[in-house]
């Protein structure tokens, strides 16, 4: 049954737009939205909560199996994240639980102890899935992958304006340079490196707005699924 199920796949970089994306089509096909980066950053939370050492690859291993991560809608239908029994959705959110999330994210037993959890979201009508390594470990059997790309200058654009507006004091320069490390270090990893999937549709959102991303996701499904 599960293999039976439709998925989509959309990956990217950082700031591509993958996940306002997929949750969009997620809404309009009325399919389950699966953000695999926020478990990541709920397992570096966690591990952040413990005092854990990111160098210590033990204890972040054994974080990643004992973490409890819940996602639930808020009264006004927007997602929150429950990480051990707390709100911890503004936390994931910031800089520094991306930072190490992504560090978390290279270590092999890391990504393969979350692994099952990714997998479990396949469950009817479908599944649209946003992360890094969606369409080529994930779900590689996946029917539709899509990989989003944007110049790094409207990626770090798009973060300033996102942490300016929540009153978090940032700057392009500093947002650039740590998106152009984040690049280079998901690029290089070991394991599941971020690269699109063979036979992904790449989309550079550059200079686009949601609805035409939308459009253009929606546009390679079957048009009696939209």
């Amino acid at each position: 049954m599960t293999a039976e199920v439709p998925v989509l796949t959309i990956d990217g970089p950082s700031g591509s737009g993958k996940g306002t994306i997929s949750r969009a089509v997620a809404q309009r096909l009325g399919w389950h939205y699966l953000d695999s980066g926020a478990l990541y950053r709920a397992v570096a939370v966690a591990a952040g909560w413990a005092d854990l050492d990111l160098g210590d690859a033990g204890a972040l291993v054994r974080c990643a199996f004992d973490t409890t991560i819940a996602f639930r809608d808020d009264a006004f239908g927007e997602p929150r994240v429950i990480v051990n029994g707390h709100d911890a959705t503004d936390e994931l959110r910031t800089e520094t639980a991306g930072a190490a999330a992504s560090a978390i994210a290279a270590i092999p037993e890391v990504r393969a102890a979350l692994k099952d959890r990714q997998r479990a979201f396949r469950t009817p009508p479908g599944l649209v899935a946003d992360g890094r390594d969606m369409g080529t470990v994930i779900f590689p059997d996946a029917r539709w992958k899509v990989f989003l790309t944007a110049s790094a200058e409207e990626r770090a654009e798009r973060r300033y304006k996102q942490l300016k507006g929540k009153g978090v004091s940032v700057t392009m320069d500093g947002l650039l340079r740590e998106i152009l490390a984040r690049d280079a270090r998901d690029a290089s990893r070991a394991v599941a490196p971020l690269r699109p999937a063979e036979e992904a549709v790449r989309i550079d959102t550059t200079g686009l707005g949601i609805e035409a991303v939308v459009a253009q996701v929606l546009a390679l499904l079957p048009a009696r699924m939209d």
